[in-house]
């Protein structure tokens, strides 16, 4: 297994939902190299499946795409925070959906060449309607689609967030095993 040893590190910026370090590192093979990558305390995301096996997605402004996404209902942890507690509070908060059972499907590191953010992937069955309450500057619409048309948005590359076509995927492959 190779290994990469800090040799120093420097904090470039304290941010509200990440930090910037810059850190040299001694390579395995003696020599030595920079490391510039982000800590971010990660996120939960949920697939929510009825009993007519539609799904919940969100449609929300990206800014950094300067376009609107198609996602699963998702939020960021909270430091230290479980991410089931994440997952359960973000499914209410952009849908106002409760689920009767939650379960991990995936985990999934979405860019680790320079950053150390995790999230985890929950599939939520056993929905119940109760009211939304969007977080304060958070706008998006909350569609409900069959499975199917999810997963062909997925294929056609109309949905391109990497949690929501994980979570998709995951669901599509258990599908495929007779796991659900």
């Amino acid at each position: 297994m190779s290994e990469e040893k800090k040799i120093s590190g420097k904090l470039l910026y304290d941010g509200r939902i990440m930090q910037v370090y810059k850190d040299e590192v001694e390579l395995e093979n003696g020599k030595k190299s920079i490391r510039e990558y982000i800590r971010h305390s990660g996120g939960a995301s949920v697939l929510a499946v009825d009993d007519e096996e539609n799904v919940y997605l969100v449609t929300q402004f990206r800014y950094p795409y300067g376009t609107e996404t198609v996602e699963i209902p998702a939020g960021k942890r909270e430091r230290g925070e479980d991410p089931l507690v994440c997952a359960t509070r973000e499914l209410e908060e952009e849908t106002g959906l409760v689920a009767d059972k939650i379960s991990l499907i995936a985990t999934v590191y979405p860019t680790p060449a320079y950053t150390d953010e995790t999230l985890y992937v929950y599939l939520a069955t056993g929905l119940t309607k109760k009211a939304a309450h969007l977080d304060d500057g958070e706008f998006l619409g909350v569609e409900k689609v069959p499975f199917e048309k999810a997963y062909e948005m997925a294929l056609s590359g109309k949905i391109r967030d990497s949690k929501t076509l994980v979570a998709i995927y995951a669901y599509a492959a258990k599908k495929a095993r007779g796991e659900l």
